[in-house]
This record gives C-alpha cells, sequence and structure tokens, in this order.
C-alpha cells in the first residue's frame, strides 16, 4: 500500500514503530497481540522507508516515537503509546505496568523520554542510528489529517 494511502483517514488503527528497537518491537507485538486493541496493524517505520519519510515530511519523525495513524489522525511520541495505553487491556506484566503509567497524557508526556532513553541506548548497542533519516525534531502531537 503506498504510502500516502496509509495516511488518510483509514479507521483502522496503525502503528508505526522503529523495527530496530528491541524495546519498541516488544511493546508493538504486545500491543497487537495481547493488547486487545482490535485490527490494531503493525507497521515497522524503520523498514517502510516511504511511510517513514512522508511522515517525516509531515512533522513527525520515527527519531522523535512511535506514530500511531487511527480515523485521519496522527498520534506521535508520547501521545501514540498513550492512544494505546487508554484502549489496551494489558494482559502481560509489561503491558500491566506501562498501561496506568502511560494512560494519562500528562504522565505519558513527562515518563517519554525514558522510553527514547531506552530507545536510544537500545539502537546504539545494536550499532543503528537513532535517525534513519536524520531527519528534523518535532514536539510529541495529534493532529488531524486532510488526505
Amino acid at each position: 500500500m503506498p504510502a500516502h494511502s496509509q495516511l488518510t483517514a483509514d479507521a483502522t488503527p496503525l502503528l508505526v514503530f522503529d523495527g530496530g528497537c528491541p524495546f519498541c518491537r516488544h511493546f508493538a507485538a504486545l500491543s497487537e497481540l495481547r493488547g486487545g486493541i482490535p485490527d490494531l496493524r503493525l507497521c515497522d517505520g524503520r523498514r517502510d522507508h516511504a511511510l517513514r519519510r512522508d511522515l517525516a515530511d509531515r512533522g513527525f519523525p520515527l527519531s522523535r516515537g512511535a506514530i500511531v495513524l487511527e480515523g485521519g489522525r496522527i498520534h506521535h511520541g508520547a501521545a501514540a503509546i498513550q492512544w494505546i495505553c487508554a484502549r489496551m487491556a494489558p494482559s502481560g506484566p509489561l503491558l500491566a505496568l506501562l498501561t496506568p503509567l502511560f494512560v494519562d497524557p500528562e504522565r505519558a508526556r513527562r515518563f517519554y523520554p525514558l522510553l527514547l532513553g531506552a530507545r536510544r541506548l537500545a539502537l546504539g548497542l545494536r550499532g543503528l542510528p537513532e535517525d534513519p533519516d536524520r531527519s528534523g525534531v518535532a514536539p510529541d502531537s495529534t493532529v488531524s489529517v486532510s488526505g
């Protein structure tokens, strides 16, 4: 599917994560398999170059966090994790820990930098760049997307 069609008002949520980060990969898999979010789709943003570049061009670089596309909206960074945690039914110990911590938008913004730090460390240990495209930095946000 072309990247631009994934950024339209599709009601089926899509989680774009950094597949190079083991923490991100694990969280994405748990969100899909045990999170209880109906029809949640996953996309390794490190591998989907066109989608990653399109999101970065819109001000949502993968280097600054996970991205959720749903219903014509883009949730980025802490807003993406908060969106997921507010909708999931945690069934494992990691999700049971993260969900109450990140379900509140203010707490999510406060603690999200810790997740980014863990991601940075994991990528560094794997010899992967934090930013696959060397794109700019955008703040955590949620916006409507015109398709």
